[in-house]
């Protein structure tokens, strides 16, 4: 690992060195291509200096207490040593985390579905209230939310919506919520007081570029039609609302949310995009037998991950064992506790592997 660390730090270096030459400088394109790879290497170099610092500072309180020294100065050499050892095992810690092979994904933005399941009305009124969780969230880390396409009910309620959160290190953060969401209350439809259990599916795709997905436009079937819904007079009358449909892997994506039918085809095109990037990862997973199943990143859509419960104000995410009693606050966007104890497993089982 250390030789791995020397090897980066040169190169961080190295990197420092060719930004401020004033040759490389006027090339704008070479000089911003080595501005992102130092970027990218500067928190590893920092932590690194950081872990070399406290070894040497632990080398000098070592050595220390081999000489001779009265009571109280010992005692303190002893205590800094102690402390020493913590800092630089949390150091070497937050490296071999560092050093984990990053999910090329994770700086991108996101393209959510939400799906009412089991449950009729009342799944689809839990549906809009993980809709409106995960935009509070956005907001919350100054992320910017679009809706692409959305088919609500006649009670607010929604049965599928389709949404893009960007923000730089989105998908790092939601790509762990795909899976079967369940509700535990009672319904405002439901007179008898009776708690009910619904259920709603949310899928998390990185957006993808052009160039990660090459689609042919000769393999696009594009259809036109128009919009349902409100939205006014024009919503029945224009054929603004476009349907693509990729005819080799069967995809078919639709959006109406827009009054321009070109600004609708330009969204569909985005959740298509982000569809085949999804299916070509999920094709490559399972060619891979032995590539790691982690517990909280398999992306399995039928598998059910969490439970709102509200008679015990209670959220619990099956898959770590979180239980949290502040159910109203995280319906509410402040879900990152959850997102950091996900994030957190999953670097521990990469790293149960690595050993």
């Amino acid at each position: 690992m250390f030789d791995k660390l020397d090897s980066l730090e040169k190169k961080y270096e190295e990197l420092g060195e060719l930004i401020a030459d004033p040759a490389v400088i006027g090339d704008q394109a070479r000089w911003q291509q080595y501005v992102k790879a130092h970027s990218e290497l500067s928190e590893v170099a920092a932590v690194y200096h950081e872990y070399k610092q406290a070894s040497a500072e632990l080398d000098d309180i070592m050595q220390m207490l081999q000489d001779k020294l009265d009571t109280e100065m010992r005692e303190l050499a002893e205590l800094e040593q102690v402390e020493l050892e913590e800092k630089k095992e949390t150091l070497e810690q937050k490296l071999k985390i560092l050093l984990l092979p990053k999910d090329p994904n994770d700086e991108k933005n996101v393209i959510m579905e939400i799906r009412a399941g089991t449950g009729g009305e009342e799944a689809a009124l839990f549906a809009a209230d993980l809709f409106r969780m995960y935009t509070r969230f956005a907001e919350l880390k100054g992320w910017r939310t679009e809706i692409i396409d959305a088919h609500h009910t006649d009670l607010n309620g929604i049965k599928e919506i389709t949404f893009v959160i960007e923000g730089k290190g989105a998908y790092s953060q939601l790509k762990f919520e795909s899976g079967v969401h369940r509700v535990q209350r009672v319904p405002t439809t439901e007179s008898g007081g009776r708690i009910h259990t619904s259920a709603a599916t949310v899928a998390v795709l990185p957006e993808a570029e052009e160039v990660d997905v090459e689609i042919n436009p000769n393999e696009l079937r594009i259809d036109v039609f128009c919009s349902t819904g409100p939205g006014g007079q024009s919503v029945n009358t224009t054929q603004s609302a476009v349907r693509i449909t990729h005819i080799p892997s069967g995809i078919v994506v639709s959006c109406q949310d827009e009054k321009s039918q070109h600004k609708n085809k330009d969204k569909a095109m985005r959740v298509l995009r982000a569809r085949m990037l999804d299916k070509a990862q999920q094709d490559q997973q399972q060619q891979l037998a032995s590539t790691r199943k982690s517990q909280v990143g398999s992306g399995d859509r039928s598998e059910r991950i969490r439970t709102y419960n509200f008679p015990q104000n209670r959220v619990t995410d099956h898959r770590i064992g979180l239980t949290l009693h502040r159910l109203q606050d995280v319906l509410m966007g402040n879900v990152q506790e959850i997102v950091d104890a996900l994030v957190t497993t999953d670097q521990a089982e990469q790293l149960q592997q690595v050993d």
